[in-house]
């Protein structure tokens, strides 16, 4: 049996993939908006946390995401430091609290990604990762 038989009475491999794709932002989006905050939020909270940083290196690293509405993170930076979750000099850490919220979020978030693979078998899982990852090299990716 070829791909195009399997496929004739199914959904094709891009439907799935972009209903995951879908369930998990909002999944995380949903998460992340109970606690005030945004995806954006998240990666500035996620790249602080594995090194201290400037402004000038979030919006370096986070630059395909800013645009001309959202030029620079330093609004959403002003922001965790409010909440007293990060330092006031550059570089940016976490204070104490911002270490827990970090933590707090972390764990949230891995529960929430965990949804997306229960029932699944390590060995299923290894075995979507290498086909998904064939099927984007075939196509250049």
């Amino acid at each position: 049996m070829n791909v195009s038989e399997i496929t004739s009475d199914r959904r094709p491999v891009g439907y799935w993939i972009k209903q995951l794709h879908v369930a998990v932002e909002r999944s995380i989006d949903n998460l992340l908006a109970k606690e005030g905050l945004t995806r954006r939020h998240w990666q500035v909270m996620n790249i602080i946390a594995r090194q201290p940083r400037t402004v000038a290196d979030l919006d370096a690293e986070l630059s395909p995401f800013l645009s001309a509405e959202q030029p620079s993170l330093r609004p959403l930076v002003d922001e965790l430091r409010g909440r007293g979750w990060l330092t006031g000099d550059e570089p940016l850490a976490f204070t104490g609290p911002g270490v827990r919220a970090h933590a707090d979020m972390q764990d949230k978030v891995t529960a929430t990604r965990a949804r997306v693979t229960e029932g699944i078998s390590a060995e299923e899982y290894r075995v979507i990762i290498d086909v998904l990852s064939r099927m984007a090299a075939n196509l250049g990716g």
